[in-house]
This record gives structure tokens, C-alpha cells and sequence, in this order.
């Protein structure tokens, strides 16, 4: 899961990279191509079509698929780190997709983190520090809520269903959501940017991989602490790469979604006691 962190970090570089001068939704669009080429081989594509709850995979592949092609649109406009930070904050809506898929009760308790966690990421974001909050940053939030979604159809999905067919649908369907973004002002990959699309498609397959095996083991709390990482390699990827500067009151943001994050993970996990 932590290994699984660092390549999707990685990945959120290089379509920041990438989308310098191709639009967001292209670049999801390879993206998603290239994650559909391991499914194709044989042996593979049997194991992506075996399934027991169609309506599982279902869910995934369309929250998941929206999810990123949103996420790639806000790291298109918005610093890498902060798209991301808005993005990995899908355990605070987690929660309540969770108790519709998996049946989980909701605590009272996790208002408060909840609260901290959103007051972060309009922190973080740009509100009230002079940084511009508007339609990306949405998108980005956005891409949240439905990763939220997809975390929970992935949890309820690996009950039954193989991580090679919980894979394919995440595919499909967000090469399908991805596919008119993509296509709308097209334009063709420098040599360069090939490379980086590449680098895109092979760190979101090795990611996607090692993220959806691994969440038939971890606990809730195990997968969303370690998915954090993403964040805080994107964070110092920004800063060292890009030149990304954070102003004081966006640094404040960050550690107190980070912290509201863990405090709803850390709830959800725990035994409640019983009365």
C-alpha cells in the first residue's frame, strides 16, 4: 500500500508534466489506455471478465473512472500538491458511502474531523489567503466525493470479486468517461510528451495493482493513513520540481485536512463502545 502511495505520486508529476500543454482530459485518456493494455493479454482478460456482483464493478468503474479524469483536469490548473491534497481527502466522504455499500454504521464522532478536514481544504485550496479558489479546485473536491465512492464499491468488491476484474471495470469505464475530454482539442504528443504519457500510464498501472490487492488485507485505517504518503510526495515533488510555493495560511490547511483525515480514519476503525 505504502509502495502503491509512491507510484501514484509519481504519476500526478508526470501529467502535471505532461498537461503543459495537452488538456487534462487527454492526458487521462492515455492514461486509462494505457492501464487497459495489461487487461488485453489473454490469461488477463479471462480473470477481468469473471465477476459475481456486476453492480459492484459497476460502481467502481464509474466513481473511480469520473473521479480521475476530474482529478486530472484540477492538476491541469492547480499546483500538483494541492490537487492531490483535495483529491486524497476521499476517506472524509468515504465514510457515508461506506455505510450504503458496506453496511458500516456512521459515528458521531467523525463530525469533528470531518469539520477540521474541509475547513483544511478550503485552507488549503485558497480561501481566505488570497489564492484563488474556483471551478478546478470544485473539480478537485469533486473528485474526492466520488473517490470516496469508489474506495467503498473497491472494499465491498473485493469481498468476491478478483483484483483483475475490480481493475478491468476501473479501466473501461474511465476510459469511457475520459474519452470526449480527451478527444475535445486533441492534440498530438511531442516526442517528449509521449515519454511522459508513458511514464504516466506505467506508474498508474503499477499503483492501481499494487492498491487494489493490497486492500483485500488492510484495514481501513492501514490503506488511508499510508494513501496520505501520495500527498506529502506530491507536496515536496511540487515544491522541488515545479517551484510550487505554499503560502503560511495553505501550509495550515494541509496539516489540519492531513490531521482531520487520519482523526475520521482512526475513528471509523475503532471498536465503538457498547452501551
Amino acid at each position: 500500500m505504502a509502495l502503491s502511495a509512491v507510484f501514484f505520486a509519481l504519476m500526478a508529476l508526470a501529467a502535471k508534466l505532461a498537461s503543459a500543454r495537452l488538456s487534462g482530459g487527454e492526458v487521462a485518456l492515455f492514461r486509462f489506455a494505457f492501464m487497459l493494455l495489461p487487461a488485453l493479454a489473454p490469461g488477463v482478460a479471462r480473470k477481468a471478465l469473471t465477476y459475481q456482483r456486476l453492480d459492484l464493478l459497476f460502481y467502481r468503474g464509474v466513481f473511480g473512472g469520473v473521479a480521475v479524469l476530474l482529478y486530472f483536469l484540477a492538476i491541469a490548473h492547480v499546483p500538483v500538491g494541492i490537487a492531490t491534497l483535495l483529491n486524497y481527502s476521499s476517506p472524509v466522504f468515504s465514510v457515508s458511502f461506506a455505510a450504503l455499500f458496506l453496511g458500516e454504521p456512521a459515528d458521531a464522532r467523525l463530525l469533528l474531523p470531518s469539520a477540521a478536514a474541509l475547513a483544511g481544504l478550503a485552507l488549503a485550496a485558497g480561501w481566505g489567503g488570497g489564492a484563488r479558489f474556483g471551478g478546478w479546485e470544485l473539480a478537485g473536491l469533486a473528485s474526492s466525493i466520488l473517490s470516496g465512492a469508489a474506495v467503498a464499491a473497491i472494499r465491498a468488491a473485493r469481498r468476491t470479486e478478483g483484483s483483475w476484474a475490480v481493475y478491468g471495470s476501473f479501466t473501461l469505464f474511465g476510459l469511457l468517461a475520459a474519452l470526449p475530454f480527451g478527444l475535445a482539442g486533441f492534440q498530438r504528443p511531442t516526442p517528449r510528451e509521449w515519454l511522459l504519457l508513458a511514464a504516466v500510464g506505467a506508474t498508474s498501472v503499477a499503483a492501481q495493482l499494487l492498491m487494489t490487492y493490497a486492500y483485500r488485507w488492510v484495514t481501513n485505517l492501514q490503506a488511508g493513513v499510508l494513501a496520505q504518503l501520495t500527498v506529502v510526495i506530491s507536496l515536496l515533488l511540487g515544491a522541488g520540481v515545479l517551484g510550487d510555493r505554499l503560502r503560511p495560511l495553505q501550509l495550515v490547511g494541509i496539516l489540519l485536512t492531513l490531521a482531520g483525515v487520519v482523526g475520521v480514519l482512526w475513528l471509523h476503525s475503532a471498536p465503538r463502545a457498547v452501551e
